[in-house]
């Protein structure tokens, strides 16, 4: 059957997918719209795994969060060349794959994101199928109903960060101040990259570990033993100041400890302000994971 050119036009506006490839799949279909984009779907999955094996360590943290920052999602999107990054299709991809996430909702986890028939793997092999290069959306982080979601994304979308907060009213949202504030903690996740909220999530066999390393390491001082656990502990202290979010030196007042920093903003904002979780994604690292 003859195929318009008005009707490549639009299955071309649905799936991105090359005029010629467009028409080829209407032909095959017998002018059927859903059962040529089926076509150029399974084209598309076939031209993803023919690019499978290429390294995609270049790409952008997406980043949406909702008016009320209830909710927000980072999402880490690769391919393989800056070039490609940039373009307008590809900045499409991460807000359509933000989209699927969003519309998920709870369901959306690791399963989820890697099931070759599922929303995001769909996208993505059409994406390669338009632009020419591999991609992955290996990673993603997503709260919601859980406090105020704060959000900085550095380095032109290389590291993207999430914070979320408890004790935050509108009321406190609306001062001055507090959106300096959660500017400056998520400057600090992107800058020193803790591992922990809190002393109390550091995992005890972690420490387990470093306690080990600084006993080792006074081993032969000839120190009384209520010395070296005191000394221990000491050292203990400097490697929360490394991990821990709020004993890390602020990045703003190196003589203020991150702790100090929310101290005394609450202070100043008249709330009880703390940071409940945090996520730090930069490109590259989510690679093959």
């Amino acid at each position: 059957m003859a195929i318009s050119a008005a009707e490549v036009k639009k299955l071309r506006d649905q799936t991105g997918a090359g005029m010629m490839d467009c028409k080829a799949a209407l032909e095959e279909a017998n002018g059927n719209f859903d059962e040529a984009t089926t076509i150029l779907r399974k084209k598309g999955l076939a031209s993803a795994a023919k690019k499978a094996g290429r390294t995609t360590s270049e790409g952008l943290i997406g980043s949406w969060v909702t008016e009320t920052h209830s909710t927000g999602i980072l999402v880490e999107v690769n391919c393989e060349s800056d070039f490609v990054a940039r373009t307008d299709d590809f900045q499409q991809l991460m807000s359509d794959v933000i989209a699927e996430i969003e519309a998920a909702g709870a369901k959306a986890n690791i399963s989820w994101l890697q099931d070759p028939a599922g929303p995001v793997h769909l996208r993505v092999a059409a994406a390669i199928a338009k632009l020419g290069e591999n991609m992955a959306v290996p990673r993603f982080v997503r709260y919601a109903d859980g406090g105020y979601v704060g959000q900085y994304i550095h380095m032109g979308g290389k590291i993207g960060v999430q914070i979320e907060l408890s004790g935050v009213t509108p009321e406190i949202a609306a001062k001055d101040g507090f959106a300096t504030l959660v500017k400056e903690l998520s400057m600090q996740v992107a800058a020193a990259s803790p591992h922990y909220v809190s002393r109390q999530a550091v995992p005890a066999d972690a420490l387990d570990k470093e306690r080990a390393i600084y006993r080792a390491q006074m081993e032969n001082s000839g120190k009384p033993a209520n010395v070296i656990d005191k000394i221990v502990e000491g050292k203990l202290g400097s490697y929360y100041a490394q991990i821990v979010l709020p004993d890390q030196a602020s990045i703003r007042e190196p003589k203020m400890t991150v702790a100090e920093v929310i101290a005394a903003a609450n202070k100043t904002l008249g709330a009880h302000i703390a940071v409940t979780r945090f996520a730090r994604l930069k490109v590259g690292e989510g690679a093959g994971s």
